[in-house]
């Protein structure tokens, strides 16, 4: 509850699909506390319990869940979400209902949403966060991204995670011609900072994504690092009530990081083998590392970021039912991710919740 009239209360709300939406909402909510802001955090599932540690004093608030799942055969991966979506639609106008009640009881005076399609008001600045204004489904790409750009359309304010111009890193997913979109681009986000500290792996191995495709990469990968030498970390992804911790030379096994065990690791890497989720992207261009991408089957954005960055000389991918450790020897070959420079004025992007407060008493 706002008990200071001084502050504002802004809602942030990343969705649950993965870890990525929910993690590069961390330097938000850092700058919105840094900048006299009282963050609420609401969202499900692993992201829920993710943001939970990392800010344990910050108030936090359950919201249905989507239910997203993703098929065993990738080649399913967009029915298996069809199938799926009357769940979601059902969350979503739930999820509605629940924030016009959440404004009043909470006093919340702006809003932050990433993803989270119901999480939105008339009432208050409202914020999109997205990095695909070009939703990527195969050949219905055109309607789902005409379906999400309408969406966009209602919020006050639209932020893209990347840079305006032709260096950037999200492509045509991140970029279109379309004035009616209140688009600002805010620049990537990252929790993680550059370090020089000596190294102690050769290989970092970080899995994500909902299941059963992590688990299913995470089999995988285990009996094919047997043949890797060197020495290797490998987080599993797995948010759980406590850190487990496993030495089987020369892997070391986390389930989980906290951010600052999770940028101490990055940094001690070599080389990185993960998914090509645009928030891990984020994360190795902000640590200017080099990595080799597994896209999660049938996700036709991590396959078109893999291939993006490959036609561009930077990171070498593989399908996942053809990868062998051997691939690994390919990224020699490229030049690795880069750090696209760009200072964020947080400042300037929180002024949207300033001077245009509405009140929420009777919403």
């Amino acid at each position: 509850m706002n008990l200071n009239a001084n502050q504002q209360t802004i809602l942030i709300a990343p969705l649950n699909w993965g870890l990525g939406h929910a993690t590069r909402c961390i330097p938000i909510i850092k700058a919105l506390l840094e900048n006299n802001y009282i963050p609420i955090i609401a969202s499900d599932g692993i992201a829920l319990a993710l943001l939970k540690k990392e800010f344990p004093t910050v108030q936090t608030l359950e919201l249905p869940s989507y239910q997203i799942e993703y098929a065993k055969n990738g080649a399913h991966f967009k029915w298996k979400l069809l199938k799926n979506s009357p769940k979601m639609l059902e969350a979503i106008w739930e999820e509605k209902k629940i924030i016009k009640k959440w404004i009043s009881k909470y006093r919340i005076d702006g809003i932050i949403s990433d993803n989270r399609l119901g999480v939105f008001s008339k009432k208050i600045p409202s914020v999109f966060i997205t990095h695909q204004l070009n939703v990527m489904t195969g050949n219905t790409t055109w309607i789902t991204s005409k379906i999400h750009q309408h969406i966009i359309k209602k919020y006050t304010e639209c932020w893209v995670p990347d840079l305006a111009g032709s260096i950037n890193l999200t492509g045509k997913m991140g970029h279109v011609d379309d004035p009616n979109l209140k688009i600002r681009y805010i620049g990537p986000l990252s929790r993680l900072q550059k370090k020089l500290v000596p190294k102690k792996y050769d290989l970092m191995i970080i899995l994500s994504g909902p299941e059963p495709q992590r688990g299913l990469l995470e089999d995988s990968l285990k009996k094919e690092i047997a043949r890797y030498r060197g020495n290797v970390i490998f987080i599993e992804g797995k948010i759980e009530t406590e850190q487990i911790v496993t030495q089987i030379n020369p892997v070391t096994y986390y389930n989980y990081m906290n951010s600052f065990q999770l940028e101490q690791a990055f940094n001690e890497s070599e080389m990185v083998l993960c998914r090509s989720g645009y928030t891990t992207i984020m994360d190795l261009a902000q640590l200017r590392k080099k990595a080799f991408f597994i896209p999660t089957p049938g996700q036709y954005e991590q396959e078109y970021l893999a291939r993006k960055l490959k036609k561009e000389g930077l990171v070498p991918y593989s399908n996942q039912d053809d990868f062998k450790i051997e691939n690994l020897s390919e990224v020699a070959s490229y030049r690795g991710l880069q750090t696209l420079h760009c200072n964020i004025d947080w400042k300037s992007l929180f002024d949207i919740f300033q001077n245009t407060k509405i009140s929420t008493l009777n919403p």
